[in-house]
């Protein structure tokens, strides 16, 4: 017997295992909006891992991130063991009481405002938390794909930091849409700008994100880190990947392709496309809690919502080989929850 419990993240693969008998190596992943297909980690020498992070390093790895994402000449650039170390570190500097997240959205941005001690509006538009003193907007957002216009965000980020509040804008899968990015206009007082790298590179594992952010916000972030926060392999295989203008542009257009293909999977088999990045598609189903246990028994893992029981959400399979074989389980989930 299955309990209808919901993750609240993607990607435990381990309790997957658990909660469904199907064997590690038996699954397919699509859980995550993370590339399938990262960028090659080729090798890195024995004395990265045996040393601590060095100056050269870092300083590698910032001006590759600030020419990757063409962060303004004006702000700095602060990297990160993750984004998410970031959003947990935010709540504790800005020391805000008073806090707007549009949502939904990734969930860790309220929690992370909580637990400081905010208290936390979980609004469904900009303009109903604009009175805050810290607005968090994603965007392209998560799990909906919302995207909001970047010039609009940014005339909320002048007048705010003018008035001393801020807005946060998570740019976490903005790589596949590079238009919409702040990185640019960076700098600008009030504005706190998160990238992640993980995300569009495939490499989660690396925990590696970064703030684009006013210089004095900045130095008070990297104090607040303390020394060694992101590890030399990490910084690395950053500063090669962010620098790599080519794998960049053919992974834009693979993904693209790739979700235009599952978008036609998913349509075919009835479902309504609500919404998503070319990272991850999110779906309208009636009957979605039973085809995420439908689709988990037959060995492909999604990411469902409690807060909203008719969405589905999925990650993109790695080649041709990953959509036969998710194009087969879906096939079956769907007879397993509405017959044949």
């Amino acid at each position: 017997m299955i309990d209808d419990a919901l993750p609240i993240h993607g990607g435990d693969l381990a309790a997957a295992v658990v909660r469904y008998g199907v064997p590690r190596d038996a699954w397919l992943d699509l859980s995550t909006g993370i590339n399938p297909n990262p960028y090659p980690v080729c090798d890195i020498p024995a004395e990265i891992w045996g040393a601590l992070p060095d100056a050269a390093q870092s300083d590698a790895l910032i001006a590759a991130a600030r020419l990757g994402y063409g962060v303004a000449d004006a702000a700095a650039v602060v990297a990160a063991p993750g984004t998410q170390a970031l959003i947990q570190w935010l709540p504790r500097l800005l020391c805000a009481t008073d806090v707007a997240v549009v949502s939904p959205t990734y969930g860790e941005h309220a929690a992370s405002w909580k637990t400081a001690g905010a208290t936390v509006r979980e609004v469904d538009g900009i303009e109903a938390g604009d009175d805050a003193e810290v607005l968090v907007v994603v965007n392209p957002n998560n799990p909906d794909g919302r995207a909001y216009e970047p010039l609009d965000l940014l005339r909320r980020a002048e007048r705010r930091g003018r008035e001393g509040r801020w807005i946060v804008v998570d740019e976490a899968f903005c790589d596949v849409m590079p238009d919409n990015s702040l990185a640019s206009c960076s700098g600008v007082e009030g504005l706190l700008v998160l990238r992640s790298f993980g995300k569009f590179f495939g490499l989660a594992g690396a925990r590696l994100g970064f703030a684009l952010c006013p210089p004095a916000f900045g130095i008070r972030l990297s104090e607040a880190m303390g020394p060694w926060a992101v590890s030399g392999p990490a910084a690395v295989v950053g500063a090669r990947a962010l620098a790599d203008a080519a794998w960049i542009a053919e992974a834009r257009r693979s993904l693209m392709a790739m979700t235009a293909r599952m978008d036609n999977l998913l349509m075919d088999a009835g479902m309504t496309i609500i919404g998503g990045t070319d990272l991850f598609r999110l779906t309208h189903f009636e009957r979605t809690l039973p085809l995420y246990h439908a689709l988990a028994r037959h060995g492909v893992l999604t990411r469902a919502f409690a807060a909203r029981p008719s969405w589905l959400r999925f990650g993109l399979p790695a080649d041709t080989a990953a959509f036969d074989r998710f194009e087969h389980a879906l096939r079956a989930a769907m007879v397993d929850v509405e017959g044949p």
